[in-house]
């Protein structure tokens, strides 16, 4: 089999027109010859995704993310296991069998991420040691419990230790982290870092010799923060998108953002680096490089400012020609784990008990929050949501069993009126709510918790609903069918006043209480910068 084109070829540096001669699943030579007027690039590999924060299983997800050039993905499979644990790692294994596009999964290093939450799962050393014997578990996924990295916990290390002695790399998660704590965080074993949104702890890191994944995905976005590092740092960078909306998908994937750093002036050849090379090297990937004797995984475009995807070839085999998917995919639905039952509108009522009150703020494409302080009004005998102010009421609710919710308040999302909810809550993946009143928020609770999953914004009676049956998390349904219900709540919720570009996937986030300055768990009010519990009101 021959493939006509100019090849990018990233080892010299060097645009030629050339005829690939395939053989099976390999690239058997390249031979310069004239003619052929697209482009063919190494096949595409995200460094780092959840593919659950698409909403979809690995099956349908590669059902779309072919068309957009990429041939593989190095997967953190956390989200599920959290909710599942070991069974539901085992799971996107099997699932990611379905398909040609190449997985490659983490082993999930922090289920649960904190203790200070409930999840559904727990995954230990002993758990952890059976998945890095796998074939198909590449690394140790992102070590968010920094701070126990730091402190020395001794089921953190041992984690670590047994990705050394499995030969394969740790994965890091340090938002923030500088100085002394960092260089401990480091010499412990950790070799990346996605969480940068600085030039500045990017380069405090290079130097450490960590590598920084540049994340562009639906609500944290830090390209234009960090690309720089690509005229400089080329061989230490690795694009990612973390977590990606079913709709960003639709739009986009690895192929835009090189399309755009190329319009930016940026090097093609260091650019395509970032996303083949590197992460063929750091995380030991059986993927093609455009090379005689590789895996024949690559994309033909038609230019590279543009990245308008042609054809995408795996392993010798055509998967994508000319709008056109060419492999079927039929999901299957494991167990879920929600065992809750409704709650009731006493349930999240709040009563005066301090004379300040601490409010989460939350910001436009970013997972980091703030702290503000507002004073209560002593004369009300209950502290309800002011939209006027922006300050909205959240509601956290266990999925796992019966709890009382926790209740907090937060600045940022803009709602007028309703309420948005959500069982895609990182990392525990409990029910998270934020509303206007009560009377509201009531129901786009609990038609997630009858639905077993799923994502929901009320407005006066009304609830509409895009379920995940799949762990609570996902649905079994194609991307485009999943994102077209998406994108009609994200219109309601802007309707509805909210601001924010992405506010389902904001509001996921706003339970992650690794990431600082204030988030809420089931448990109540997390500060991310002391690591404990702070009381809602105080005096």
């Amino acid at each position: 089999m021959k493939i006509k084109g100019n090849i990018v070829d990233i080892f010299k540096k060097e645009i030629y027109s050339a005829d690939i001669i395939i053989d099976g699943s390999k690239i058997m030579d390249i031979r310069r010859a004239n003619g052929g007027e697209n482009y063919i690039l190494p096949g595409l590999i995200d460094a780092h995704i959840h593919i659950e924060s698409s909403m979809c299983t690995p099956g349908a997800f590669a059902a779309e993310a072919v068309s957009r050039g990429t041939t593989a993905v190095v997967s953190d499979p956390h989200e599920i296991a959290n909710v599942l644990g070991i069974e539901g790692v085992k799971f996107m294994i099997e699932d990611s069998r379905k398909v040609p596009l190449k997985f490659f999964f983490g082993a999930p290093s922090c289920v649960p991420a904190t203790n200070f939450e409930t999840s559904g799962a727990s995954i230990g050393p002993d758990e952890t040691n059976q998945l890095l014997r796998m074939p198909e578990i590449k690394y140790l996924a992102e070590m968010m419990n920094f701070p126990g990295v730091i402190y020395g916990e001794n089921q953190v290390l041992a984690k670590i230790e047994l990705a050394k002695k499995h030969g394969k790399p740790a994965d890091g998660h340090a938002p923030g982290l500088t100085g002394e704590n960092l260089k401990k965080y480091v010499r412990a074993g950790i070799s990346t870092d996605h969480e940068c949104i600085s030039i500045q702890e990017a380069r405090e890191k290079l130097e450490l010799g960590m590598k920084i994944l540049i994340r562009e995905g639906s609500a944290a976005r830090n390209l234009d923060s960090l690309k720089d590092l690509l005229r400089t740092n080329s061989d230490m960078v690795m694009l990612c998108s973390d977590d990606l909306h079913p709709e960003m998908l639709l739009q986009r994937h690895i192929d835009k953002l090189i399309a755009r750093l190329v319009r930016e002036g940026f090097n093609l050849f260091d650019i395509i680096r970032s996303c083949t090379l590197n992460p063929a090297i750091h995380y030991g990937l059986e993927a093609g490089l455009l090379r005689p004797g590789d895996p024949a995984d690559l994309v033909i475009v038609d230019n590279p400012r543009e990245m308008n995807v042609i054809e995408t070839w795996i392993n010798g085999k055509k998967v994508y020609d000319r709008g056109k998917v060419l492999f079927n995919y039929s999901g299957t639905i494991p167990a879920n784990n929600f065992n809750c039952s409704e709650i009731s509108a006493e349930s999240i009522k709040i009563k005066p008990s301090g004379k300040y009150m601490r409010i989460i703020e939350a910001f436009e494409g970013q997972l980091v929050t703030g702290e503000k302080i507002e004073t209560i009004s002593s004369n009300k005998k209950f502290v309800d949501a002011d939209p006027s102010e922006d300050i909205l009421k959240i509601v956290v609710k266990d999925r796992y069993k019966d709890s009382p919710p926790a209740v907090g308040f937060i600045k940022g999302f803009g709602l007028k009126e309703g309420a948005m909810a959500s069982s895609v809550a990182h990392d525990s993946h409990n029910i998270i709510c934020v509303g206007v009143n009560d009377n509201d928020i009531i129901p786009a609770i609990n038609e997630i918790i009858r639905g077993k999953g799923g994502l929901a914004l009320a407005t006066n009676g009304r609830v509409d609903y895009l379920p995940l049956p799949v762990a609570g998390i996902m649905s079994d349904k194609p991307v485009r069918e999943i994102a077209e219900i998406y994108q009609k709540l994200t219109l309601l919720a802007g309707e509805k006043g909210c601001r924010l570009q992405a506010p389902f996937m904001t509001l996921s986030f706003m339970a992650l209480l690794v990431i600082p300055e204030l988030k809420i768990g089931d448990k109540g009010l997390f500060d991310g910068r002391k690591f404990r519990f702070v009381p809602l009101m105080f005096d």
